[in-house]
């Protein structure tokens, strides 16, 4: 296994070592000791797994405070668009997007810290996307971040997507930057 790090700290790419033969594959998806030797030691405390239709855009989902969510990305069937926003006040990286396409045939995965807005766009078909979480989901404390807030400017790779009601009304990034800098966030 290797982890590659990102120019936003502690969001880190996992490429699985695959065994593969004329039977088919096999990969650790996750083994706690070995990701914590490679420098994610997220206590894991939620499994999270949703089926999309290719142009569907999920999120830009984020939890406040003591509910924020660290992820671990994984695609089990198709591909997907995956982004993550740094809402890190202090972070160098502050208001900017990391992205990168996942699929079934490399199986990377990516370890989001908590901080960060998630979505992703799914680029194919019955697309299944499994993500861990270091912490329990709370409705009460959910946000969504407009995906296609023009201060982030996502570079989504399609125009008109399927996107959910909450999704649709997300607040945009100077909303939620302001509850950052009153601490809400």
């Amino acid at each position: 296994m290797i982890v590659e790090k990102t120019d936003f700290e502690g969001l880190l790419i996992v490429i699985p070592d695959i065994f593969e033969d004329d039977r088919g594959y096999f990969f650790e998806s996750y083994n706690c000791q070995r990701y914590t030797d490679k420098g994610i030691s997220a206590n894991f405390v939620q499994d999270n797994e949703s089926m999309s239709k290719s142009g569907v855009i999920r999120g830009l989902h984020l939890q406040k405070k003591d509910s924020a969510q660290g992820k671990l990305i994984r695609i089990v069937r198709g591909k997907i668009f995956d982004v993550a926003v740094d809402l890190r006040l202090n972070s160098p990286t502050f208001g900017k997007y990391f992205s990168i396409i996942l699929d079934d045939k490399e199986k990377k995965q990516v370890y989001i810290p908590p901080g960060f807005a998630h979505g992703f766009a799914s680029l194919e078909d019955n697309t299944i996307l499994h993500y861990k979480c270091t912490n329990y989901y709370n409705p009460e404390t959910e946000l969504t971040l407009l995906w296609n807030d023009p201060d982030i400017a996502i570079n989504w790779p399609f125009q008109n997507p399927i996107v959910s009601d909450k999704d649709r009304k997300g607040m945009t990034f100077k909303d939620i930057k302001n509850l950052i800098l009153r601490g809400e966030i």
